[in-house]
């Protein structure tokens, strides 16, 4: 997966917010990238309903990385400190520098399509394992992919069913 996605993000240069999330996501540990915007409605909904300060601290081992794009380079921190996101120790805060607007804005994230936000990706071990891309995430069932990406998958031992 992660040789796809360097191969991928090799046509642009990438910006230092993606160099810095493709390190991130080859932890073992589980990484959550968050791509928002502080002018997106959606993306204030979900600061307004406390959900993303509540995953955040009852995931202290998880890495939160919530990278503002579409916002001319801007990191949206001051929207993030309004509601105690930006004070956790979990949390890391980037910004794509590219445009909001026109034919320069960027349609691809460290290797992934990006074509609406808020879009919450959940990496385990360099391997994407849940990708939320089109609007605001239930905390209910992100919480749930966080436990499962914490087990392992497999159906050893499992009888096969009857063909």
């Amino acid at each position: 997966m992660l040789a796809m996605v360097l191969a991928l993000t090799t046509v642009r240069e990438l910006s230092p917010a993606e160099q810095e999330i493709l390190d991130a996501i080859k932890s073992p540990k589980l990484s959550v990238v968050h791509l928002w915007a502080p002018w997106c409605s959606n993306c204030q909904a979900e600061l307004k309903s406390g959900g993303w300060l509540k995953m955040v601290k009852e995931n202290p081992q998880v890495k939160f990385y919530f990278v503002s794009v579409w916002n001319d380079g801007g990191d949206g921190k001051s929207m993030l400190s309004k509601f105690q996101v930006t004070d956790q120790p979990n949390v890391t805060i980037l910004a794509d520098p590219g445009p909001r607007r026109g034919d320069d804005k960027i349609n691809r994230f460290a290797g992934m399509a990006l074509s609406w936000i808020p879009t919450t990706w959940v990496y385990k071990g360099g391997e994407l394992h849940y990708a939320l891309n089109y609007g605001e995430v239930r905390f209910p069932v992100l919480q749930q992919f966080l436990e499962d990406s914490k087990s392992e998958w497999s159906h050893k031992g499992e009888p096969k069913l009857a063909e």
